[in-house]
């Protein structure tokens, strides 16, 4: 069975203080209210050590990146390795920004994928249209072109990998992808992982939504068959709000 997940993207917000206080309310909230779903936050590097300190289970600690190289003379970079030392279990890898902004192309995701997974970290592997590919029509062969970029692994190490898809036209816009439009584009992904690896590992791979999921929308989205939770950003960096989100599972 798969899991249903709530992973929290807080990208390049909160300073140190503000991230371990909102990570404790978090943690707090979730003792009060046990989730039925999987429940992580990923977090700025430089905070996760921070937060690690102030959480505990359930909540589980992600990055949002790490480097595609082992170690080394690569200065600024942050390898698998250093982000499992900081207690970190997840890591969100090729979010429609690094592939926008930093160039991260599928040959480089593949190789941050390894490393992950031969570090025991669980990455969240993003894919997703922007708004010409999704109104040209290209956007199921543009999401089965990033999911293949993983087609090198074995079956074993696919399986270990949480998607997340993610409409890049619906990031931080206030659009979001209506829930039979996601549930498409799931069920879309699920069967390109099923022509690849077989219908067991397809039926057992978690696959979030993310593009401007809230309170609102959370209980709806993922009602679907498809949707097994949702990778929130803006929602994320307010701990009522983000419990709301996990609360849609209840």
């Amino acid at each position: 069975m798969r899991k249903n997940i709530v992973a929290g993207n807080w990208k390049m917000n909160t300073v140190l203080e503000e991230g371990v206080e909102l990570a404790s309310q978090v943690n707090d909230l979730l003792k009060e209210t046990p989730a039925k779903c999987e429940v992580v936050i990923c977090v700025p590097f430089t905070h996760l050590v921070s937060i690690k300190g102030v959480i505990d289970e359930p909540l589980k600690l992600g990055a949002e990146n790490c480097s595609e190289h082992v170690k080394g003379a690569y200065t600024g970079e942050v390898s698998a390795s250093m982000v499992k030392s900081t207690g970190a279990s997840h890591v969100i890898l090729g979010h429609s920004e690094r592939r926008q902004y930093f160039g991260e192309n599928n040959e480089m995701l593949l190789k941050k994928t390894r490393l992950a997974l031969e570090n025991g970290l669980t990455p969240i592997f993003c894919v997703g249209e922007v708004l010409e590919e999704r109104e040209n029509g290209t956007y199921n062969e543009v999401v089965k072109a990033q999911v293949e970029a993983l087609f090198e692994l074995t079956p074993e190490e696919f399986g270990k990998i949480i998607i997340a898809y993610e409409p890049v036209w619906a990031i931080g816009t206030g659009k979001t992808a209506t829930s039979d439009q996601a549930q498409e584009m799931h069920a879309h992904i699920r069967k390109v992982i099923a022509q690849k690896y077989g219908v067991e590992i397809a039926d057992n791979t978690s696959i979030l939504y993310g593009g401007s999921c809230k309170p609102s929308n959370a209980k709806e989205l993922f009602s679907k068959t498809d949707v097994d939770g949702g990778l929130i950003g803006g929602a994320s960096l307010e701990a009522e709000s983000f419990m709301g989100i996990v609360k849609a599972f209840d």
